[in-house]
């Protein structure tokens, strides 16, 4: 049972997807933290002191005394940590993840499909190439 399941995570790269999330998860933290403590400050700053997390449309109050309210500031900064996280898991991928170089080809003179170099048959035509 433990040999099976050891096969059925290398073989389905189950491994590799629970490692991808956990590093995903720190990744979101680190950049939440980024946007949150570092982006968001200087933008608040420039754009007259204004603190994004406490930007709100106040509704009205409930029957506790608790506030109602759209917090549309939490919303942006959840925009710019997404666009953040977005653009380092693009270049990570970039850097990391290489696309095979294509098999080389040669097209039928009939039909035009692309066959691997040492066919004498087109696979789609069936003419000797």
């Amino acid at each position: 049972m433990v040999s099976e399941f050891r096969s059925f995570l290398v073989k389905t790269n189950a491994m590799a997807l629970a490692i991808g999330v956990i590093i995903g998860a720190a990744l979101g933290a680190v950049v939440n933290s980024l946007v949150k403590d570092v982006i968001m400050p200087p933008i608040g700053w420039a754009l007259g002191g204004v603190d994004f997390a406490s930007l709100k449309i106040v509704l009205g109050t409930a029957k506790d005394g608790s506030e109602v309210s759209i917090n549309y500031g939490l919303l942006i900064n959840n925009i710019i940590t997404f666009i953040v996280v977005a653009f380092v898991v693009f270049w990570i991928a970039k850097v990391f993840v290489r696309e095979e170089a294509a098999a080389p080809t040669k097209d039928c003179p009939y039909c035009r499909e692309a066959n691997a170099v040492d066919a004498t048959k087109c696979k789609a035509c069936a003419s000797a190439i």
